[in-house]
C-alpha cells in the first residue's frame, strides 16, 4: 500500500512537473505563436507608396482622387502589409483612399512585435497620416481583421475614425487563446491581451462586425459578444464564412464599400 502511495506520488508530481515546463515553454514562445510574421518582404508593383513612419516600421499609401474616405486598415497576425495591394485598388476603385499599417518587427518593420509595440506604431501611423500628409480625421475610417480587429479598436477607444469595420473580430486574445487551449492558464501566461471588449463602450461611431458562421479560429460568438458590447453596431453572419475567406467573397467586399462611403 505504501509502495502504491509513493508511486502515485511519483507520477503525480511527474505530470505536475511536465505541466509547468509546458507553461513555461509556451510563456517563452508566446510571442512567436501571437505574431507568426511571414519571412520575407514582398515587392508591390500596383502603385502604392511607402510612407516611413518615425518609429520605425512603414504603412502603405494607396490614394484615390478626391476627399473620399481614408480607410486604414490592420491586418490579421500571419500576413503583410504586401497582402493587401488586392484590397487597396477595390477600395481605390470605389473612391476610397488606403492605408495598411504594417507591425512592428514585420518583414521591411523594425523593432520588436508587442501589443504596446503595434498600437504605438497604429498612433503614429494615424499621426502621420493626419499632421504630415494632411488628412482630415474626418476622413478616416478604422479597419482591422483577426488580430488587427484588436489595434483598430483600441484605436476607435482612443477617438481615432469616423466609422470601424471589424472582420472575424475576437472579446480578447486570452479568449481566443483559452479556447484554443482550454487545459492552460492563459489569463495568467499573456503579455499581449488586446481587450477589446473592455474598450468597446468606449466606442461612439457607426460599427459594422462581419464575421463568419464557420470560423474554426475565433468562434462567431465572441463575435457576436464584442459587437454587443460596441453601442449601435451592426452585426453581419457570414453563411459559410471561414476566418480567412470573408474578403475574397464580391458580396462582402460590396457591402464593406457602401459601408466605408456611408454619409
Amino acid at each position: 500500500m505504501k509502495q502504491l502511495r509513493r508511486l502515485g506520488k511519483v507520477v503525480c508530481g511527474a505530470l505536475i512537473t511536465g505541466y509547468l515546463l509546458v507553461c513555461a515553454l509556451l510563456f517563452g514562445v508566446q510571442r512567436q505563436l501571437t505574431f507568426p510574421a511571414p519571412e520575407a518582404l514582398l515587392s508591390i508593383n500596383d502603385g502604392s507608396e511607402r510612407i516611413a513612419v518615425p518609429n520605425g516600421t512603414f504603412f502603405l499609401w494607396k490614394q484615390a482622387p478626391g476627399t473620399g474616405p481614408v480607410v486604414v486598415h490592420f491586418h490579421g497576425n500571419g500576413e503583410q502589409v504586401s497582402n493587401l495591394s488586392w484590397l487597396g485598388e477595390a477600395l481605390q476603385r470605389s473612391g476610397a483612399s488606403f492605408v495598411a499599417v504594417e507591425y512592428p518587427g514585420y518583414p521591411g518593420a523594425g523593432g520588436h512585435v508587442s501589443e504596446s509595440a503595434i498600437v504605438d506604431t497604429a498612433e503614429a501611423a494615424l499621426t502621420h497620416l493626419t499632421t504630415v500628409l494632411k488628412i482630415d480625421r474626418s476622413r478616416i475610417v478604422l479597419a482591422g481583421q483577426s488580430i488587427g480587429s484588436g489595434v483598430a479598436v483600441t484605436m476607435a477607444a482612443r477617438g481615432w475614425g469616423v466609422r470601424l469595420v471589424l472582420i472575424s473580430p475576437y472579446t480578447s486574445l486570452p479568449a481566443v487563446a483559452q479556447n484554443a487551449f482550454p487545459w492552460l492558464p492563459v489569463n495568467l501566461l499573456m503579455l499581449d491581451r488586446f481587450d477589446s471588449e473592455s474598450k468597446a463602450p468606449r466606442i461612439k461611431v457607426p460599427t459594422l462586425v462581419v464575421h463568419g458562421d464557420l470560423d474554426s479560429v475565433i468562434p462567431i460568438a465572441m463575435g457576436r459578444t464584442l459587437c454587443a458590447a460596441i453601442p449601435g453596431a451592426q452585426f453581419l453572419e457570414v453563411t459559410g464564412g471561414h476566418h480567412h475567406d470573408l474578403l475574397d467573397r464580391d458580396a462582402i467586399q460590396s457591402l464593406l464599400i457602401a459601408f466605408v462611403k456611408a454619409k
